[in-house]
């Protein structure tokens, strides 16, 4: 099986254009793939058309012309509407095709989709990435997999143009638990760098210098490095999505309530940006958090 999507011989499909998943797609056309997209906005798809890309109206045209399939959208009710129904992916591709959400969604519907998937003789991996905007166009994201292990096999040569650090988690559901570790680490850590950098120019000092001190010792971490510079800028652009981040989390804290596992920096997290989207930032991206903490307000 691990021949089988190496590029000239393969048919991709690439549902969702967002902030990351118009740079991941254009990896896999970089890569020499036949690509076919879907987007409910048409306009996100129109330079990837420009340079080769085949724009399909509906999810279902796309699912039969394609023997691998990538869904990158922004929720649980996204991914649920696209692989189930009689124009669904499920419905509408070939036996043997190969279905990836690198969503960020629920563990649990990860699972029905595999169980539904497998019933069709399809292949099914849930495959949630981390990176934010800048690993989708550096083709640098981390990308963890769940799933059986010969389909991770098999789709890794697609992995490999659009990501890095690719590991191979288990089960179905197996990247989806991951990446919720991911983000819970993420919701508190992101707290802490608000918090440093706010002390830091309270005290009188140059955020800058102080990031060149602290981000290489112990406090170091991807956000301090990289969303820190953007909040002493005042550059709230998404490269993640408040609203995205929301739902992140709330699928973490649920999936924690059902194992008995109590996570309070996760809903002192969850809570702040929640006030954050109530101020009208929904669509910040994750640094915003700042706002909290400055007069950018």
């Amino acid at each position: 099986m691990e021949d089988v999507l190496a590029p000239k011989a393969s048919v991709i499909g690439f549902i969702g254009l967002g902030v990351m998943g118009g740079s991941m797609a254009k990896h896999i056309l970089d890569a020499g793939y036949e690509l076919h997209i879907y987007n409910r906005t048409r306009e996100k798809g129109k330079d990837l058309v420009e340079q080769g890309a085949i724009w399909e109206e509906k999810v279902a045209d796309l699912a039969r012309k394609c023997n691998c399939v990538i869904t990158m959208v922004g929720f649980p009710r996204d991914v649920e509407e696209i692989y189930f129904g009689s124009q669904g992916l499920i419905e509408n591709t070939k036996h043997g095709t190969f279905l990836v959400d690198m969503t960020t969604s629920s563990p649990s519907l990860a699972l029905r989709i595999y169980e539904a998937a497998e019933r069709k003789k399809l292949h099914v991996l849930d495959a949630p990435v981390s990176g934010g905007d800048k690993g989708a166009r550096d083709g640098s994201l981390s990308i963890m997999v769940g799933g059986k292990e010969d389909t991770f096999k098999a789709v890794l040569p697609l992995f490999q143009v659009m990501g890095k650090n690719i590991v191979y988690q288990g089960r179905a559901g197996s990247g989806q638990h991951t990446k919720m570790a991911n983000q819970i680490a993420i919701a508190s850590n992101m707290i802490g760098v608000c918090e440093a950098i706010s002390y830091a120019l309270k005290a009188g000092l140059d955020p800058e210098k102080v990031l060149a001190s602290i981000s290489q010792g112990a406090a170091g971490s991807w956000s301090l490095s990289n969303l820190a510079p953007r909040m002493i800028a005042g550059n709230f652009d998404p490269g993640f999505y408040i609203k995205h981040f929301i739902k992140d989390m709330k699928i973490a804290l649920e999936a924690a309530d059902g194992m008995g596992l109590d996570t309070p920096g996760l809903e002192m997290a969850l809570s702040m940006y929640k006030k954050l989207a109530s101020l009208g930032h929904e669509n910040d991206g994750t640094q915003a958090l700042f706002r909290l903490y400055s007069d950018k307000e």
